[in-house]
């Protein structure tokens, strides 16, 4: 289990009490939820997974997983180009906001002084109070290239490197 795929699943099996089925499983070839969402029958027959209770828990799981990709897919999606300012009142916001991305630091600086100057990213607080309404978000060039980076930095993604380059 050195794969991030494996601690997933078990992970998953853990959170549904059925973490002896893991290395069953991993087995036969279901190392990755996106996997796991296509378990039918036929499947946990395979896997050994005879308790009925055992196989519904499995079902409803997989019922969930897949109600929660739908849900988040929607969300997925972002304008790289920048969209023409419909209104004089939005092209000084755009001013505005390149000039602060101009500036930002946020190569350099630590997160915790960003968040102190900023007061943090709005954007999560926002859709907090939005609820589930599913709304294609529009950010500007620059600050999406800005949060690709600072994204890939936190999770220690180099690009540059296998498996995401053959150099």
């Amino acid at each position: 289990m050195t794969s991030n795929g494996p601690v997933i699943v078990y992970e998953w099996l853990k959170t549904l009490q059925l973490s002896q089925y893991v290395e069953s499983f991993v087995d036969n070839g279901y190392d990755d939820l996106e996997v796991c969402k296509q378990i039918g029958d036929p499947d946990l027959d395979a896997i050994g997974v005879y308790i009925p209770h055992h196989r519904q828990r499995i079902h409803d799981a997989v019922r969930r997983l897949k109600e929660e990709a739908k849900e988040t897919a929607s969300g997925l999606y972002f304008t790289l180009e920048p969209m023409p300012p419909a209104a004089d009142i939005y092209s000084g916001h755009m001013v505005e906001c390149e000039s602060k991305l101009r500036g930002s630091k946020s190569w350099t600086e630590p997160i915790s002084d960003r968040v102190g100057r900023n007061g943090g990213y709005v954007g999560a607080q926002r859709n907090l109070t939005l609820g589930n309404r599913r709304e294609l978000v529009i950010y500007p060039k620059l600050k999406l290239k800005i949060m690709i980076r600072d994204k890939l930095i936190r999770d220690a993604i180099n690009l540059a490197k296998p498996p995401y380059s053959n150099k």
